[in-house]
């Protein structure tokens, strides 16, 4: 059984030869680019001070190559459009550094300005004639959203200004696809994730909007949550908007890529916190369920593809809802949060839905437990989760940066034990 059968197995809720493992798949299933870069001087898979790609530099994820996904015994590849979440392409890389000495690469556009306190402003396209759209804090791994909301007029509050951001494809981010995916589907086994539309109704990246220059409409993440109560119709009207150029781009995308791509990332929006909802159920059903419905029967009516939803906290009583809005797979399944027993998880939800993570708590036991620790929690949970099928091992999340090397290795240690 290669990677691609083993993963379509998973996504059907059917039981695998192996484990089937995920790393870099997915924005949420990756490792920070100080862990690529100490993993592969590790395993001797560069010279010492080669530097490794930022693949996605609002979070600063590193490109996990073959060789390194070969170590990890991942069986996924993602295809995405060349334009990243800062707003320009991945693209003329060049050599840069991290706060902690770590040789990469960025992006060509990758503009950066230093604040007298440290820390490190980025402008979208490079463009400082606007103001900056994120933050690196001295000292700090990844960047954090700018605040630029203007002032609300509510007589002037216009839908499209929050839907900016959601563009029909381009024939030239097309065929990029086309050539991505055909040329990952025929030269390698593994399966296919597609990041094809924006599709991810109130994710917090796009509110903020650090893509654009000069976003408009309510761009507060504060402001965001309190419209969804006080403004139901405009965030309907947004959300409308984006459903209509999602299902368009689906259907370029899958006009030409159909058979290529075994999962489509839906959604990144996150509906919970360490120990509760941010929503209430009723709020999920009436402003975001029916767009979710509408986007996932598109797919399924249209493809063989699986969706994915990326949602973190403690969300074990929205899971039915997810379920009935036809989510395929959950991630990261937050073990670490309120009420997220994994064996609960897996009784009361398993034959339902694909667990795609809850692999290793990426909040407490790998960045500060033992090796041991972790190679007992990485088999303790595979043990419970992968019963049955219907599971794609992952971390909790992305493993970020500072995590001890060693624990990383004591995780990759217990999965290959899997493997074998």
């Amino acid at each position: 059984m290669n990677s691609r059968e083993r993963i379509r197995k998973a996504i059907n809720n059917m039981e695998t030869d192996i484990l089937p493992i995920d790393f870099g798949g997915t924005p949420v299933t990756g490792m920070h680019v100080s862990i690529v870069y100490k993993l592969r001087q590790l395993y001797g898979l560069d010279k010492k001070n080669t530097p490794v790609k930022v693949v996605e530099p609002y979070q600063m994820l590193g490109e996990i190559k073959d060789d390194l996904k070969k170590i990890l015994g991942s069986d996924t590849v993602s295809i995405e459009g060349n334009t990243n979440f800062l707003g320009f392409k991945n693209e003329k890389w060049k050599e840069w550094e991290l706060y902690d000495k770590t040789p990469v690469l960025v992006p060509g556009l990758f503009n950066t300005e230093k604040n007298k306190d440290g820390s490190i402003y980025q402008y979208v396209e490079g463009d400082k004639s606007f103001q900056p759209s994120v933050k690196m804090p001295y000292k700090g791994f990844f960047f954090d959203s700018v605040d630029r909301q203007k002032q609300i007029y509510e007589d002037k509050l216009d839908p499209n200004d929050n839907a900016e951001e959601f563009k029909l494809i381009t024939d030239s981010d097309l065929e990029f696809l086309k050539n991505r995916a055909e040329g990952t589907y025929k030269n390698s086994d593994y399966s296919v994730i597609g990041m094809i539309a924006s599709s991810g109704f109130g994710d917090s990246a796009y509110v903020t909007g650090t893509m654009l220059k000069d976003p408009k409409g309510i761009r507060s993440i504060e402001e965001w949550y309190i419209s969804m109560y006080s403004r139901k119709n405009y965030i309907k009207k947004v959300f409308e908007k984006q459903c209509e150029i999602a299902i368009e781009n689906y259907k370029k995308v899958f006009n030409v890529l159909n058979g290529k791509i075994d999962v489509v990332f839906i959604s990144g929006t996150d509906f919970g916190m360490q120990n509760g909802l941010i929503i209430s159920k009723e709020l999920y059903g009436e402003l975001f369920k029916p767009y979710h419905k509408k986007i996932n029967s598109w797919i399924h009516n249209n493809t063989n593809c699986k969706t994915f939803i990326h949602t973190c906290g403690a969300i074990f009583n929205l899971i039915p809802d997810l379920i009935e809005a036809g989510f395929d797979i959950l991630n990261p399944v937050q073990i670490s949060a309120n009420g997220m027993d994994p064996k609960k998880l897996k009784n009361e939800y398993g034959k339902d839905i694909v667990f795609w993570g809850g692999g290793v708590n990426t909040q407490k036991t790998l960045p500060f437990g033992k090796p041991e620790d972790v190679k007992d929690e990485v088999r303790e949970l595979i043990d419970i989760f992968r019963v049955n099928g219907g599971f794609v091992y992952s971390a909790v999340h992305n493993i970020q940066a500072n995590v001890p090397i060693e624990n990383v290795v004591a995780m990759i240690e217990a999965l290959q034990e899997y493997r074998d």
